[in-house]
């Protein structure tokens, strides 16, 4: 799989670097300034590199109510940060405007980001709406902006809302991979930080062939195990936090524990344990 290319390593975790509020969103403080908001994402990017991740995801994850249409200040703002950290980077990594896929494709191109993951596909509907995809459009700004190399991460079911129409997900699945040319699936569970059913991953890696699977929400260091022994990797966040609590800062300590968990398991993979 093109993961161990980029990785270096058998199912790797991926780390959600969540960005505090930006300029415009509600959650913004009124004296805030950017390089506070970039001093926080530095403090937070070295403890989850130091803590062993193997990639890193940097979201507006603070942008709180997402919008449909992203402001062009918080492509500006993430665009400021990304660059600013990126000299730090030391790991692959990748970048998401949440609920705007176009938006991050070029935010990587300005980047030069390794993969993206979006809500690429479908049509849903829950609190902010009816949102429908335009998959066909992103593919072609993709191909336009010449970015042959990098990795698209399709979200099979999104967070919090739920298809239009009811379909299983082994035929969404399917779909998308004939379809729309997934480079690797994330299954998710019902928000940020919420546990994914063990069964889901199961269902969409049973019909994924060689498209890598990942976990893409709820892994923590006590259930580690049991979701990578369904799946190709996962994507990890509130759990590096402070109590396992979205709102709070990544702590070093949590990292490291949780990776001894992952380190532990590869090596009973080697061992055909």
């Amino acid at each position: 799989m093109w993961t161990d290319e980029l990785f270096h390593v058998k199912k790797p975790i991926i780390a959600l670097l969540h960005l505090r509020a930006l300029p415009g969103d509600p959650l913004y403080e009124k004296d805030a300034t950017m390089g506070e908001v970039i001093e926080k994402a530095a403090r937070e990017l070295q403890a989850l590199q130091e803590g062993g991740v193997d990639g890193i995801l940097i979201a507006n994850e603070f942008s709180l109510p997402y919008e449909k249409k992203v402001s062009y200040v918080t492509v500006a703002a993430m665009g400021r940060i990304v660059g600013e950290l990126k000299k730090e980077i030391k790991v692959p990594f990748g970048v998401n405007i949440v609920s705007n896929p176009l938006a991050t494709i070029d935010l990587a191109a300005a980047v030069e980001a390794d993969f993206v993951r979006s809500t690429f596909t479908g049509a849903y509907i829950g609190e902010n709406g009816i949102t429908d995809t335009n998959i066909p459009e992103v593919l072609r700004r993709k191909k336009a902006l010449g970015l042959d190399k990098m990795k698209l991460l399709y979200k099979v079911n999104p967070e919090s809302d739920v298809y239009l129409a009811e379909r299983s997900l082994e035929k969404i699945t399917k779909s998308m991979i004939f379809h729309c040319f997934t480079d690797g699936l994330c299954v998710s569970g019902s928000s940020a930080g919420q546990e994914t059913d063990s069964s889901l991953v199961r269902r969409v890696k049973a019909v994924s062939g060689f498209v890598p699977v990942f976990c893409n929400t709820g892994c923590t260091k006590e259930n580690v195990v049991e979701k990578l022994s369904e799946c190709d990797g996962a994507c990890v966040g509130t759990a590096f936090k402070k109590d396992g609590k979205f709102e709070n800062y990544v702590e070093k300590q949590r990292v490291m524990e949780f990776m001894d968990v992952v380190k532990a398991y590869r090596c009973t993979m080697k061992e055909g344990v």
